[in-house]
């Protein structure tokens, strides 16, 4: 990359992760809540709730693999990107309005599948963006924003929730109102992607490269990913399960915003430590520390191990998420990676349903640590796959 694109290159992560910044304020004002909302105010069973939750990222999957179809082929990332949150925005502010399960079915579904136009194309830019050689940076440059708007979300749900508790507004209200205020955070996401990402210059395209098969290490990566998948049960669980170890609907959002800060703060770190290590080591020490802290939660028997818990398993998405994407750059050329992300984003969707209905059954019917042991154990299962089969796995530029 020339000097010139390089500093473009720059300057698009930055707004990605800005416009992520935001995405991320959004997002985690309603995850610490909508279990709640549902279970509390709705009446909704666990197993509801489970499927509901995993109906968010499976319903993306087919959708997923279409967007990144797509964006290997049009010449701008950016009208999917903003078609998607657009989606996600109007799929959270319905859920203010409606009481039955299949309407919050319906919009679940629809803020899934805003994810899931979003997602490819968004990592597309980050890596087109990038070089070879800095791309572990760059993703955790666009983490790391995306987390920072993560950890902050809880931090003003929690003063929120403290004010309308204080003028004793009640919980079905100011759920309510929560929930729309996070759809309208999504406007700040939405006019940084307009002004402010500006796309490198596509090169042109040989029309038959998209036929080209993506490689075989990608494949069996994503397929074991797929595994660990379904271990990873949505956040969901671990709000619930924080509440049924007393932890207060106040604190639940902090302890989330603790999640989100150390997630923020290594995962930069981790892109870096990645350019110079290699990919595989990283998400194979972070799936292994998502198993312990899940078998934390397991065996959980107080409130205030929800703390360091929480904080464990943000190291896991800080070594797993901007890491994995940078992998899949890695194996596939620039024309594919567009299909690539949608496949690898829609493998794990899917394992998502099952993810919850299963985690949800487990509550439901074996007691609430009973889906922690069992996702602990799937993604230990996960671990001593990526071992055996390492060097299949590995990209030839990060052999040692």
């Amino acid at each position: 990359m020339t000097e010139e694109e390089t500093k473009r290159g720059k300057r698009t992560v930055l707004a990605v992760g800005f416009a992520s910044f935001f995405g991320g304020v959004s997002q985690d004002m309603v995850i610490p809540i909508l279990p709640l909302y549902l279970s509390q105010v709705l009446g909704m069973d666990r197993t509801v709730i489970g499927l509901a939750e995993g109906l968010v990222t499976a319903a993306a999957s087919g959708v997923k693999i279409i967007a990144g179809r797509v964006s290997d082929k049009i010449p701008r990332q950016k009208p999917l990107v903003s078609a998607g949150y657009a989606l996600s925005m109007a799929g959270r502010a319905g859920l203010a309005f409606v009481h039955a399960p299949l309407a919050v079915y319906g919009l679940r579904f629809a803020d899934g599948i805003g994810k899931g136009i979003k997602d490819p194309p968004k990592d597309v830019l980050v890596a087109n963006a990038a070089g070879s050689t800095t791309r572990g940076r760059s993703f955790g440059v666009a983490r790391m924003l995306d987390t920072f708007g993560s950890a902050l979300g809880p931090l003003i749900l929690s003063g929120l929730l403290l004010l309308f508790v204080q003028q004793n507004v009640t919980p079905g209200d100011y759920y309510r109102w929560l929930l729309i205020l996070s759809a309208l955070v999504l406007l700040p996401t939405l006019a940084v992607i307009q002004f402010g990402v500006k796309e490198t210059k596509r090169p042109a395209r040989d029309p038959h490269a998209v036929r080209v098969p993506l490689p075989g290490s990608f494949y069996l990566f994503t397929a074991i990913a797929g595994v660990f998948a379904i271990a990873n049960s949505s956040d969901a669980f671990l709000i619930l399960r924080s509440q049924n170890l007393g932890l207060s609907v106040i604190a639940i959002p902090l302890a989330y915003a603790v999640l989100n800060i150390i997630y923020g703060a290594l995962a930069l770190p981790a892109g870096i430590l990645s350019d110079k290590v290699g990919r595989l080591p990283l998400i194979t020490i972070g799936w292994a520390v998502y198993g312990l802290c899940y078998l934390g939660f397991a065996v959980a028997d107080s409130a205030w191990q929800v703390w360091p818990l929480f904080a464990f398993y943000g190291v896991f998405y800080a070594v797993t998420e901007g890491v994995s994407r940078a992998l899949i750059a890695d194996v596939v050329g620039q024309e594919g990676r567009g299909r690539a992300y949608g496949v690898y984003n829609a493998v794990v969707g899917v394992a998502a349903l099952p993810a919850g209905l299963i985690a949800g059954q487990l509550w439901d019917g074996a007691g609430p640590s009973a889906p922690f042991f069992f996702s602990a154990a799937l993604s230990f299962a996960a671990v001593v796959m990526v071992l055996i089969l390492r060097r299949r796995l590995t990209p030839q530029q990060d052999r040692r």
